[in-house]
């Protein structure tokens, strides 16, 4: 029986087409024929408004569930990062692929060269400077170690944030560092933000389906690493538990090391000035639940009166 064409949607950015790319060729190594479908996303279109404002869950990936719901493709690629903590009804994850670089970026002005790897290494430096980045989580994390810093908003896809960072008088710009690995562009100037805890699920690509489709989610499965499924379904239980319905600076990680799960994670407000963090280990066979009783632990421990006061507008 002659198997169709496997319709991978996708959006068009050249980090967005790279990761169907990869997916599509694998899937082609395993014997099946696709085709890219590029679909344009309510954040791609709109490159002005901060994501905060815009309600950020969902914004890159709505447009990609709404085709996948009507038949118009069978598989999305995404960064799972950008995938809401509740899927849609009828779509379901089909799998993860192994994790790329988890880290984020501090990509320096191509004049600028102020900043280094030892003065990020200390915490409250004097820092008169202007770092671009639409992210809160970002913001939220460098304003509580250095509060002196001023942010400005930048969107947009990997190119066109690093053409916005030369063209600009800012000194850095705050990048995920797969986005540029993958693409190839990743400046040999940028310092990894070691102190900083990344998104949920950053540095994963995420595919989901319809979940009654089952030539696609059989294609999938082999594709789903078990390590990554495991630590990003942690992490993004995490946020889920977090959440409160509000735009919060929430991060998490979770590794494995000698069977057992190091799981990291925080919350904190909008300006920075409060931040509570955990870190959990327990073994593997335990650590289903790690994420929630993390969040559940934050929440108890002052997280609750944070988590209030965003969705009080506060």
């Amino acid at each position: 029986m002659t198997q169709t064409a496997i319709r991978i949607g996708t959006r068009d950015s050249k980090l967005a087409l790279w990761q169907a790319e990869t997916v599509s060729n694998l899937l082609q190594q395993a014997g099946y024929t696709t085709t890219l479908v590029p679909v344009k996303s309510e954040g791609d279109i709109n490159l002005t408004t901060p994501l905060y404002e815009m309600g950020v869950q969902g914004i890159f990936t709505r447009s990609l569930d709404i085709a996948l719901l009507n038949n118009q493709i069978d598989i999305a690629v995404h960064s799972m990062k950008d995938v809401p903590t509740q899927l849609p009804n009828g779509i379901v994850q089909a799998a993860v692929l192994e994790r790329g670089n988890n880290k984020d970026l501090l990509v320096l002005h191509p004049d600028k060269t102020n900043i280094t790897q030892a003065l990020l290494q200390q915490p409250d430096a004097e820092f008169n400077i202007t770092i671009a980045t639409s992210s809160i989580r970002r913001q939220a994390q460098w304003r509580n170690r250095y509060p002196g810093t001023t942010f400005e908003n930048l969107r947009g896809n990997v190119i066109t944030r690093l053409e916005k960072l030369k063209n600009s008088n800012w000194d850095a710009a705050i990048f995920a560092a797969a986005g540029l690995e993958r693409v190839g562009l990743r400046p040999t100037t940028a310092i990894e933000i070691d102190w900083m805890l990344p998104a949920p699920a950053q540095g994963a690509i995420m595919m989901v389906t319809r979940e009654n489709d089952a030539q696609s989610l059989n294609a999938c499965l082999p594709l789903n690493d078990d390590t990554t499924a495991l630590c990003t379904k942690l992490e993004k239980d995490f946020l889920r538990t977090l959440m409160g319905g509000c735009t919060t600076p929430i991060s998490a990680l979770a590794q494995i090391q000698n069977n057992q799960i190091h799981f990291a994670g925080s919350l904190l407000s909008v300006d920075g000035l409060q931040k509570i963090a955990i870190e959990k280990q327990l073994p593997i066979e335990q650590a289903a639940q790690l994420g929630v009783i993390a969040a559940n632990e934050i929440l108890q421990n002052g997280g609750k009166a944070i988590v209030d006061a965003m969705n009080n507008g506060k």
